[in-house]
């Protein structure tokens, strides 16, 4: 009998983007349908029936307003789950719009959604627009719309800009971003206009008041709810201050802090000052915060569904967590991953991607410079880099540093990941070729044989600029470029042209054999690590 499918446990994240999405296609039907207002009124109104029969529906219903009331409770439950109110100023403006939104469409679903299905109005344009012009309820609506927009456009933002790709569709996501709500609102103000000419009007109705005091009751409920949610933050956040039982102890790297117990880690590193970065604004989507933690095992409660799927993603070992998602119940030391040295640093590392990372390397480069003078050794490293570097960019990738008598070079900035990993092989074989053909008269020029190595890994890295000051570079950092560099300096010891891990081969396309493999202990890393070393015939032949 075969196996069922796994489904794997849907999440608050899966729930909040899904939601997310929902609410922010029915905002985007919306400015579109506005929009057409820029044509007629009467082109409006003929896609607005249409839109009106799929929400109006029973299952359009039950999607908008699940969806709705879904978003609304995560986004509440999320910031009564907040210990600390210290976010980056983008993540409060994002809050603060998405919770502005119910107090600016309370009038709006009375009137249309409230007055269709009480008094049987008719939720057209002509109705709707037609009393709104020439009052402060159209300045309103234009608030609503771009409240509405900005919200779902910025949550957009904070989630996919740790994704492949996004930086290159951010462009035309941003001109998108901004000309459907300028469109839609110049379609509003020509239906406006279009109405007032021709005299056209819905005709009053009685309902006004039961309408407004509808709309002032959904306000003052809501209104009611974010007070209670508000003040028992405070009397919450006072009372675990009180609590010194209830507090726990973080040992960072520049000393201790105390923190009431419930705190993440995040929350905790913000409070108090410790650099930390965290790209993904705490929502489990980056793994930007990661902490490497230690601590009796009772202090550090299980992953929950949204962290063990970002920290499988990454490849994390073990007593790797989410500084986000870990609330520890107990004394623990903390050491973050991935500080940055200031403010500036955690506003150049633009992104985490999946690179493959290549480092190629110089043999017997010591005896050469004791041989050879200073302007010598500058003719053979330029020569060298411009080999290197040629080979690299004719494969796709990019010749990132240059390092005494090494070469780090990224692939995967424009490509997934398996692309990637192909790229970087292809780079190792042009490589190979390249310094094969100049060692031919480098032995009689320099009386010393030219001899090379390279090491290839491949997997999650922090790319961005990092440095002091005005002297920055754009680099990769991450556990996956100490490996690279350290299966370089184990094709010494292999006396192989080409290291690469088992994880890079595969993604490469190859197919590896278990006796091909051979396991390493590479320092920095917890776990050893399966690898596949290649001379130089093995190399070629995996074109």
């Amino acid at each position: 009998m075969p196996a069922l499918p796994r489904f794997r446990p849907v999440s608050a994240r899966d729930l909040r983007w899904t939601s997310g999405l929902v609410l922010m296609g029915y905002v985007c039907s919306h400015l579109l349908n506005h929009a057409l207002g820029l044509v007629s009124l009467q082109a409006a109104e003929s896609v607005l029936a249409v839109a009106r029969a799929l929400w109006h529906s029973a299952p359009g219903t039950t999607l908008l307003y699940g969806a709705a009331l879904t978003h609304v409770g995560l986004a509440l439950a999320a910031l009564w789950g907040r210990h600390s109110l210290r976010m980056p100023l983008i993540d409060a403006l994002r809050i603060a719009l998405g919770l502005s939104l119910p107090l600016l469409l309370a009038s709006h679903l009375s009137a249309m959604r409230w007055g269709h299905q009480m008094y049987g109005l008719p939720g057209s344009y002509l109705r709707v627009v037609g009393g709104l012009w020439g009052s402060e309820g159209a300045l309103l609506q234009v608030a609503m719309l771009l409240a509405a927009w900005l919200h779902g456009c910025l949550g957009l933002h904070l989630g996919l800009r740790v994704r492949a790709g996004y930086a290159r569709a951010f462009p035309v996501l941003l001109a998108v971003g901004v000309l459907l709500p300028a469109l839609a609102i110049a379609g509003f103000a020509a239906m406006g206009r279009e109405i007032a000419w021709s005299g056209a009007a819905a005709g009053p109705h009685d309902q006004g008041a039961a309408l407004d005091l509808a709309a002032e009751r959904l306000r003052l409920a809501y209104g009611l709810l974010l007070a209670l949610l508000a003040a028992g933050w405070a009397l919450r956040a006072a009372w675990s201050l009180r609590r010194r039982a209830g507090s726990v102890q973080l040992d960072y790297p520049q000393g201790p802090v105390q923190v009431p117990r419930g705190w993440s880690v995040l929350e905790a590193s913000l409070a108090h000052g410790v650099p930390h970065l965290s790209l993904c604004g705490g929502r489990a989507r980056c793994s930007t915060c990661r902490v490497r933690v230690r601590g009796p095992a009772a202090h550090l409660p299980a992953p929950q569904a949204d962290e063990a799927r970002t920290l499988a993603r990454v490849r994390a070992p073990q007593g790797v967590r989410l500084a986000c998602q870990l609330r520890p119940t107990g004394d623990i030391e903390v050491v973050p991953l991935m500080t940055p040295a200031g403010t500036s640093a955690l506003q150049r590392l633009g992104q985490e991607r999946d690179v493959a990372v290549l480092f190629v390397d110089l043999r017997r480069w010591s005896g050469l410079s004791e041989q050879q003078w200073p302007f010598d050794l500058v003719y053979v490293l330029d020569r060298y880099f411009a080999r290197v570097g040629a080979a690299v960019r004719e494969a796709g990738g990019e010749p990132n540093q240059f390092i005494g008598d090494s070469v780090m070079a990224i692939f995967g900035l424009e490509s997934e990941l398996d692309v990637a990993c192909a790229q970087a092989l292809d780079a190792a074989r042009r490589i190979d070729r390249a310094l094969s053909i100049w060692s031919r008269g480098f032995e009689v020029e320099f009386g010393q044989r030219l001899d090379y190595g390279m090491g290839l890994h491949a997997g999650r890295a922090a790319v961005g600029e990092v440095g002091y000051l005005e002297t920055t570079s754009f680099t990769a950092v991450g556990e996956v470029v100490n490996t690279a560099s350290r299966l370089q300096d184990h094709s010494k010891q292999a006396q192989a042209r080409l290291v690469l891990s088992r994880f890079a081969a595969e993604q490469a396309g190859l197919r590896v054999q278990a006796q091909q493999l051979e396991t390493v202990a590479v320092r920095g890393r917890t776990e050893v690590l399966e690898v596949l070393a290649l001379d130089a015939g093995q190399l070629q032949r995996t074109g």
